[in-house]
């Protein structure tokens, strides 16, 4: 097969028609597929330097016009982009046009990574495009610009990041796509006067493949089974909640059983056995991972944003593939996510945005029923709107009353017909018709300034004195907003710089050719890679930690404490949080014979640990005298990092504690959040030892939970040099990637510390039963199941039962207690000694009189730790003799 890379080389020097016929050559004898008339009006307007705004359907074929803008880039040996609203759908992009242009000529940034971010073609998020376009007058050298999903340049929170290009990047040719704008007559007008380009309004066409709607009053179970025996599968069951998806798959699961997958045909039992092939190539970790894994070998999936990276994409590569019938999500279909399904089913019409319940618009009605009916697979489509609860009610009861007038058409019979809940969204089959047959609402402008955006502007460096201030000023009063709300973002602008000069970020330098704006020493000259104040009140924080002793021994702990403290909340953590704690206070409440309105008055005052709330909420009060444009944020103090460095947990260990299986993707994304904001946004003379190991410590943590995207793009690139035979690729992706020298990172030496903190914590406690879990590798499924771990990692005896009991006895009969306050987490308490394979940690046990004449010794298997990407370790002594027994 021809690469388009290959191509492209090809037609180097030929003219923009002998470019046009190449590519659709190409597609017509490699891809077989025959243009629709609106493709081939936009590759054509496209080849001649026009910019295209292409408003037709989902399914219509906007994906090869992209490939075609990537195409001509290269061949003119120029540079393309390519753009989206979340990471999933970049993510996705990206495979795909590394399939077509190869890997080495085509990266991905997202801020969670940046892969070959030097390649001519760059897939990346809106706002990953925006700060470059801020920053830099060439937009980074690209010279051709696709943004997918244009639709979202009206989201209230994102659309100033699809707003910016057009505003800054002049020079690059346009392609912006959706199947739901509406009017962009006046969007059209102004990307051809700014960028000198003619832009070309291409839709108005048929789907390619038809959809029929229906309105079902039916419980949403029994509609789904009728839609499957109707072979209407596979079925996309859409939800506004994770939970609401997962309880479904689950219900669903328990109904239908394994028939679903197979059924009675051919097709069916040779599905089933594809499918159950597939999954035996794909590791699965617990909690979640294996209630998903039985989910899917029923044919049964789930898909939203709260999922691990590698299994949301597992469930998109089984979704390709044909292999499921049913899946339960969210929105995140709506998004271009390329699940190919035959039927969308709504379970519900309205979703929460801004802590409110909505109806869905016109555009998101039709974004989600869009992706109904596959292109190529099917002749037509479905989609199916519940009923409201209540109203499925009453045509219950009204179809029983109906069958008991039936056999008895005397009787009286007493209706009772359900009323929607107060203040319940209300919808009905009027409702769909309208929701189908509406134009989409037409895009509003979202632009704003922020201290992040204008530091990216700052960012580009002064030749002339007042360059980048009559910049900001041109940005702001020629953006697309009103303008009355244009001199709103001036002031915005005005009080954000003045707070960024008082902050010392940005200071004057006296040149020949003036005064001079720069970024500070301390903020780094490169913005962006030295520093990335990339949260809102990240200019505060790095106030509040500049106050910090660097001697105290909480500094560490208490700069994490802050950094957490300007990071977005993770709900379901919080709410977790909280829970337990209230679990907690009514046990002891109720112990203590505390009356029911105390017990409730008490819980009410429950939240979830906020350390350093009042010292931090004073500062910010402070802040916000000298730094008005603050005042629209707010802090939130929380503790996720800190709790788990504070209790020694591992990710799994949270995970558990928190009973957080259905969110690991929530937690996943906070902890990658929170790692690179300490990563980038402390200024370096504020790290110390401490902090910088456990930065390292997160990262590690982070890598060894799911780092699937790195990793198939590793074995694209071993596929494509020959190093990597094909059939093995599917083990290389399905495999976690590997951890290599785990031992020789900072971050192993936290988690040993986390071990030995754990341990010494249980001991305290008198916890004997964990001590001895934790004492044993046995009882590590990482380990236990494979039997060269296990058989190293047992070689030294772990304690039992009878060593713990007898050890803490002797040691409470001579000291009262284990101390475990902040002396226990003294460095010089644990020593570490290097011995080959087999490290040796002596954690000294801090009693009340500082004798410390009490250890508490562990083995650590280095070769096994490396294999599993966390230490597997031996407690084999609690002495006071000065050496293990």
């Amino acid at each position: 097969m021809v690469s388009l890379a290959n191509l492209a080389a090809q037609f180097q020097g030929a003219d923009e028609t002998e470019q046009l016929f190449g590519f659709l050559e190409w597609v017509s004898e490699i891809r077989g597929l025959e243009p629709y008339p609106a493709q081939e009006s936009a590759l054509t307007s496209l080849a001649q330097g026009n910019n295209v705004i292409l408003a037709t359907p989902t399914g219509s074929g906007k994906s090869l016009v992209a490939l075609g803008v990537h195409f001509y880039a290269m061949v003119r040996g120029e540079r393309g982009v390519y753009t989206a609203p979340i990471k999933a759908l970049v993510s996705e992009k990206f495979f795909e046009l590394v399939a077509q242009f190869g890997a080495a000529n085509v990266g991905m940034v997202t801020g969670d990574s940046a892969i070959n971010p030097d390649a001519p073609i760059i897939c990346c998020t809106a706002e990953i495009l925006a700060h470059y376009a801020l920053a830099d007058e060439a937009a980074h050298g690209f010279t051709h610009i696709v943004m997918d999903e244009f639709h979202y340049y009206g989201d209230y929170d994102r659309g100033w990041a699809w707003q910016v290009p057009l505003l800054l990047a002049n020079r690059a040719q346009f392609l912006l796509l959706s199947a739901t704008l509406g009017d962009t007559t006046e969007l059209a007008a102004d990307l051809r006067q700014r960028t000198g380009r003619e832009t070309e309004l291409i839709g108005g066409m048929q789907r390619p493949v038809p959809l029929s709607y229906s309105y079902s009053v039916k419980p949403v179970d029994e509609a789904i089974k009728e839609a499957i025996a109707e072979h209407k599968a596979p079925i996309y069951v859409v939800h506004f909640s994770q939970l609401q998806a997962i309880s479904r798959a689950k219900e669903l699961a328990k109904q239908l059983g394994s028939t679903l997958v197979s059924g009675s045909t051919q097709d069916g039992t040779e599905r089933a056995a594809a499918l159950k092939q597939e999954l035996s190539q794909f590791r699965f970790a617990k909690g979640f991972g294996q209630t998903l894994q039985s989910l899917l070998l029923k044919g049964i999936a789930v898909h939203h944003a709260g999922l691990l990276p590698k299994y949301r994409r597992l469930v998109e590569r089984l979704a390709q593939q044909g292999l499921l019938r049913v899946i339960c999500g969210t929105d995140t279909l709506g998004i271009g996510i390329n699940v190919p399904i035959r039927t969308v089913f709504f379970t519900d019409l309205a979703k929460f945005r801004g802590g409110k319940a909505h109806r869905l618009s016109v555009r998101e009605f039709q974004q989600i029923a869009g992706r109904a009916g596959r292109a190529g697979f099917d002749t037509a489509g479905d989609v199916i709107v519940s009923a409201p609860e209540y109203v499925i009610e009453n045509a219950q009861a009204a179809a029983k009353r109906a069958a008991q007038l039936a056999k008895n058409p005397k009787k009286k019979i007493k209706v009772v017909t359900k009323s929607a809940p107060a203040g319940a969204i209300k919808w009905s089959e009027k409702t769909v018709e309208n929701l189908k047959s509406g134009e989409p609402e037409t895009l509003r402008s979202r632009f704003k300034i922020t201290h992040s955006i204008l530091l990216s502007i700052l960012s580009r460096g002064e030749t002339r004195e007042g360059e980048l201030l009559r910049f900001v000023r041109g940005f702001i009063f020629n953006s697309h907003e009103p303008e009355a709300s244009r001199f709103d973002h001036a002031r915005t602008a005005i009080a954000i710089y003045k707070t960024l000069r008082e902050a010392g970020i940005l200071r004057i330098e006296t040149t020949t050719s003036g005064r001079l704006l720069r970024l500070s020493d301390a903020a780094g000259s490169q913005f962006g890679s030295a520093l990335a104040l990339n949260q809102p009140l990240a200019p505060f924080a790095v106030s509040a930690i500049m106050q910090l002793d660097r001697d105290d021994p909480q500094h560490a702990l208490d700069t994490v404490s802050i950094i957490e403290a300007v990071l977005e909340d993770p709900r379901q953590v919080l709410n977790a949080q909280r829970d337990l704690l209230v679990k907690q206070l009514l046990a002891e409440l109720k112990a203590d014979g505390a009356e029911y309105h105390e017990r409730m008055a008490q819980i009410g005052e429950v939240t979830h640990p906020q350390p350093l709330r009042d010292e931090l909420e004073e500062l910010f009060s402070e802040y916000v005298k000298e730094s008005p444009w603050a005042a629209e944020h707010s802090l939130s103090p929380k503790s996720i990092v800190r709790d788990m460095l504070e209790n020694a947990y591992n990710y799994r260990d949270l995970i558990n504690h928190y009973s957080l299986a259905n969110s690991e993707g929530v937690v996943l994304r906070y902890l990658s959040d929170a790692y690179k904001t300490l990563l980038r946004t402390v200024p370096e003379g504020a790290k110390t030892q401490q902090l910088r190991e456990i930065i390292d410590w997160l990262g590690e943590m982070i890598k060894q939970i799911d780092s699937s995207l790195i990793a198939e793009w590793s074995t694209m690139q071993a596929l494509e040099s020959g190093e990597l035979n094909p059939d093995a690729a599917s083990d290389a992706l399905a495999a976690p990637p590997e951890t290599t020298e785990l031992s020789e990172t900072r971050a192993f030496l936290v988690m040993l510390r986390n071990v030995s903190s754990r341990v010494l914590t249980a001991a305290a406690f008198e916890q004997t039963e964990l001590l001895v879990r934790l004492s044993n590798p046995e009882t590590d499924s990482r380990v236990s199941n494979d039997p060269s771990l296990l058989a190293r990692a047992t070689q030294l005896g772990a304690m039992g039962r009878r060593a713990w009991d007898e050890a803490l006895d002797a040691y409470f009969a001579e000291y009262d207690e284990i101390l475990i306050d902040q002396r226990a987490r003294d460095p010089k308490l644990l020593t570490i000694t290097r011995d080959g394979e087999t490290w040796l940690l002596r954690q000294t046990v801090p009693d009340p009189q500082a004798n410390n004449d009490w250890a508490i010794y562990i083995s650590v298997d280095i070769p096994a730790s490396n294999a599993a990407g966390e230490p597997v370790y031996t407690v084999t002594a609690m002495t006071d003799s000065g050496e293990p027994g």
